[in-house]
């Protein structure tokens, strides 16, 4: 267990994408199966490593999605096997994937399906080597398996526990994700990960918003999960949209929203008829100039995005302001409508506040 766990440079698929939380509770880019592999994970460590504070999934998930994009495309079993099962690259010093370090073989061929040398394996990427010693059973069938989600979650979370460390304490919990990989890069993104899910598993307190600012942040809560669409979307609901998007994504096969849509179906609950885009929205009621800062939004109040902030005809992206620094975000293509904070988009560019 003195190895770094797992081989992030050798597998990066997914590890930039964007794409990512939701709804509280539950996150729209987590494939449900390994979403409650996370979940029995976290119920199950303290009988593995007793003194274990703090473990929640939101850190797990963290860890899952750059190491392997939570598993997205693949089949995941009932029981939790992942088929096809996940490798790495051949860690044989030939700079593939970013490896320059030679890992001899281990397990000859047992979890990485090779005897030529080592494979990071699962969806926590773990190292055969490291894998036999911090490998934990889940399920009861007296097999800890490293492409099962069930057995590697929980692996994980007993490796990340240690001997008992205290995952509430942000030190603890930064010295537990360098642990599994020596590489501050790669702290710096999975605890960005992990503060992107915690906030989303937490619904928003609606407890002090009435009135059509209700009406507005409920409408565009209850599409929560459903697809982006670049052109998608309008005052009626998704729709399909059109192509094509900057980077070259097509809406028209996919029903949904694009952040503009959800806008205009939110607001159109409210009785408000609002432009299509979101630059043109921006002139739609009270301006809120960015210079106020977000603590200046209310809840229902829409939130802006421009490439060059102070020329609204540069604003890109519009958000819906829910409070306590978050908003209902439709963001991009490959993801789906989904809780962010606020500073998940570059360039804020203030709000508008028409109720």
């Amino acid at each position: 267990m003195a190895n770094t766990i797992s081989a992030y440079a050798a597998l990066t698929t997914g590890a930039q994408d964007k794409g990512g939380i939701a709804e509280g509770g539950s996150a729209a880019d987590i494939p449900p199966r390994m979403l409650a592999a996370y979940k029995k994970a976290v119920q199950q460590v303290g009988k593995h490593v007793p003194g274990c504070r703090g473990m929640r999934w939101p850190v797990l998930a963290g860890i899952a999605k750059v190491e392997s994009n939570h598993a997205v495309g693949r089949s995941i079993t009932g029981n939790g096997d992942i088929r096809p099962k996940i490798y790495g690259v051949l860690l044989n010093g030939s700079g593939q994937g970013g490896n320059t370090t030679v890992f001899p073989d281990t397990d000859r061929g047992k979890w990485d399906g090779t005897s030529q040398g080592e494979r990071a394996v699962g969806p926590f990427q773990f190292l055969p080597s490291t894998w036999e010693s911090a490998g934990e059973d889940s399920s009861g069938d007296q097999v800890a398996d490293p492409h099962n989600a069930d057995d590697a979650a929980l692996g994980a979370a007993a490796y990340l526990c240690g001997n008992g460390r205290d995952l509430t304490s942000r030190s603890q919990l930064e010295a537990a994700v360098f642990q599994y990989n020596h590489s501050q890069a790669y702290v710096d993104n999975v605890l960005g990960w992990i503060d992107q899910y915690t906030t989303a598993a937490k619904d928003p307190d609606l407890s002090n918003v009435t009135g059509k600012a209700r009406t507005v942040i409920e409408a565009a809560l209850s599409q929560r999960g459903v697809p982006y669409s670049w052109g998608g979307g309008n005052a009626s609901g998704a729709s399909y949209g059109i192509c094509c998007s900057p980077s070259g994504k097509s809406g028209a096969s996919i029903k949904g929203f694009d952040c503009s849509g959800l806008a205009q179906y939110a607001y159109a609950k409210a009785g408000f008829s609002l432009p299509r885009v979101a630059a043109a929205q921006a002139g739609a009621g009270q301006r809120i100039p960015a210079g106020l800062g977000t603590s200046a939004l209310k809840a229902g109040d829409l939130v802006f995005y421009a490439t060059a902030p102070g020329r609204d005809s540069t604003i890109y992206h519009v958000g819906i302001y829910v409070g306590s620094g978050r908003m209902v975000n439709a963001p991009r293509p490959g993801a789906v409508v989904r809780v962010d904070p606020v500073t998940a988009m570059p360039g804020f560019a203030g709000g508008a506040r028409l109720l």
